[in-house]
């Protein structure tokens, strides 16, 4: 005897029904007969009468048998499943290879999309998750990742290539998106060390300078660190030989904003034979308005273009939220200097003996500081300080206000005005990676890395977690969750090892609860039935009481 389930699904409704049913011997055949429809039973009942009828010789023992057995928690396993499956799925696992030192770089990769930290924190990581025993390594330390960096180095172009061959069989790519981006270090020692352009606003710290390759799809192809005091375009060069040489793609488009795009740089991409997309300077605007290549009425358009009789194009566009906010901003400035005005004559008046030529000099240097001086006059007389406001300088320096201006040498018919418009604008991909990868998910600081080729190994590290991010980022986009918050709801999910008294422990996993299932359907990822430990456990060398204070 047994309760029979089936399900059936008509219009788009699943229907479930559950029959006690029996089997019997009939002229030497097996046959099944309905004792009764138990449908109507909740899901309680219905497991109920199966465990019933799985002890139905002993029913007077049933109550005692989870006292035979004993359940504790292991480690955690759902994230590294998930994370290693995504790893094989894109393709990054395989790149890697198999071998012990692929294995410990594919664990790095994991580590950073699960938890972000130094090779220390990794192999700490590995000591609560199921990492080991997903991936069949043997034991490391911190040490052995750190060596494993220098293998990583040595590997990266041969990686990158087979990522790129593998994206590119059934779409082949002409459009690279390129931008870089610099990362303070909180030391002195990296090997890349130096003081330049500091995109995170800190002074007096020396940083790194980090060149990120993307596909039209802003999908990561390549990543390469410079020291940090390489000005934007001296990068340009080697993505040009990387992209020909290595990938192969001899029709090429590349696409990159005002800073990086320049005269020298769209000469080499001449003698390559290559295009470009690019956007052009404010005083650029204004020198090719003054000398009548295009005129300003044509930004009234929705889109606008102007070919030259250099076989230049330009793709003209008023952003008119831009320009809003730029109008906004200049008011907010305006009405900022007119209260310092009102406060320094005020001061002046309350103080006869003050300086009435420094109170000038300081409210000047502060129009200058906010941009203002261009269209504000600041006059001092008789220790009063007036504001004069001139319109027509006013309207002269808004008429360009949401204006930009993009530059190509792809004709009309290689690509049409919006597709060039819609291609630079795919920039903003690269720069949601540079968000990801230094300030929100994955962290790229702090480095805690001296040698140059352990500093270039992390920054791929940080590359190859950003793809299994955004894979899982467009996997979860339908749940009210992020990828963060679903790496750790995954993380949750652990084995659990079960211990009969007269029988022999084995681990299982337990049934997810409907968030992580929801997780791990989305992503299309199937948990084993089972899962057996290699019984492999690692541990770090340093120990966190040997950095601890003693208060």
């Amino acid at each position: 005897m047994y309760i029979d389930t089936s399900h059936i699904t008509r219009s788009g409704k699943t229907y479930t029904r559950h029959l006690l049913r029996e089997s019997y011997r009939a002229n030497g055949k097996v046959l099944h007969r309905t004792i009764a429809n138990v449908s109507h039973c909740s899901a309680a009942e219905i497991e109920a009468m199966r465990l019933a009828l799985r002890h139905k010789e002993d029913l007077e023992h049933l109550g005692t048998v989870q006292d035979a057995v004993t359940l504790k928690q292991g480690l955690s396993f759902g994230a590294v499943w998930t994370v290693y499956h995504v790893a094989r799925r894109l393709g990054i696992a395989q790149a890697l290879g198999t071998t012990r030192e692929g294995k410990l770089a594919l664990w790095q990769v994991m580590a950073r999309v699960i938890d972000q930290g130094s090779r220390l924190s990794a192999v700490r990581l590995a000591m609560a998750h199921a990492a080991c025993d997903v991936l069949g390594l043997g034991t490391f330390d911190e040490d052995t990742l750190y060596e494993n960096l220098d293998w990583l180095a040595g590997l990266q172009a041969s990686v990158e290539d087979k990522l790129f061959a593998q994206r590119t069989k059934t779409k082949p790519v002409s459009l690279f998106l390129y931008d870089v981006t610099s990362s303070y270090l909180e030391g002195t020692q990296n090997a890349f060390a130096a003081f330049g352009y500091n995109r995170d606003g800190k002074k007096g710290k020396r940083q790194i300078v980090i060149g990120l390759l993307c596909d039209e799809d802003g999908h990561p192809v390549s990543i390469e660190v410079f020291p940090g005091n390489t000005q934007d375009p001296r990068t340009f060069a080697t993505q040009l030989a990387k992209v020909k040489t290595r990938f192969g793609v001899h029709e090429i488009t590349f696409v990159g904003d005002r800073g990086m795009i320049k005269g020298q740089q769209i000469e080499d991409l001449a003698q390559q034979g290559f295009h470009y997309i690019t956007a052009i300077t404010k005083p650029q605007i204004e020198k090719l308005l003054k000398q009548g290549t295009f005129q300003m009425d044509l930004f009234d358009q929705e889109l606008a273009e102007v070919l030259t009789d250099e076989g230049l194009r330009y793709v003209l566009r008023r952003n008119p939220v831009r320009a809003q906010e730029v109008r906004d901003t200049r008011h907010a400035k305006l009405a900022t200097l007119q209260a310092q005005v009102a406060k320094q004559n005020q001061y002046l008046t309350d103080h006869p003996r003050a300086n009435a030529q420094g109170a000038w000099q300081k409210l000047m240097a502060r129009a200058k500081t906010l941009r203002l001086a261009d269209w504000v006059e600041l006059t001092l007389v008789e220790r009063s300080v007036t504001l004069t406001i001139h319109e027509d300088a006013q309207t002269e320096a808004t008429k360009l206000d949401g204006c930009y201006v993009l530059k190509t040498d792809l004709t009309p018919t290689q690509a049409p005005k919006e597709m060039v418009h819609d291609r630079y604008k795919d920039l903003a991909s690269v720069e949601h990676a540079f968000r990801t990868c230094k300030t929100t998910h994955l962290e790229v600081r702090p480095i805690f890395l001296r040698l140059e080729a352990r500093t270039r190994a992390h920054a791929f590290v940080v590359m190859l977690a950003y793809q299994i991010i955004q894979y899982l980022a467009v996997c979860w986009s339908a749940l009210d969750c992020t990828v963060e918050e679903g790496l750790h709801a995954l993380a949750t999910l652990c084995l659990v090892e079960v211990s009969p008294t007269h029988a022999p422990s084995y681990h299982c996993i337990p049934t997810p609860r409907d968030a992580i299932a929801h997780l791990l359907h989305r992503a299309d990822i199937k948990l084993p039935k089972a899962f057996s430990l290699s019984g492999t456990r690692v541990s770090t060398k340093k120990k966190l009481h040997s950095e601890r204070l003693v208060l």
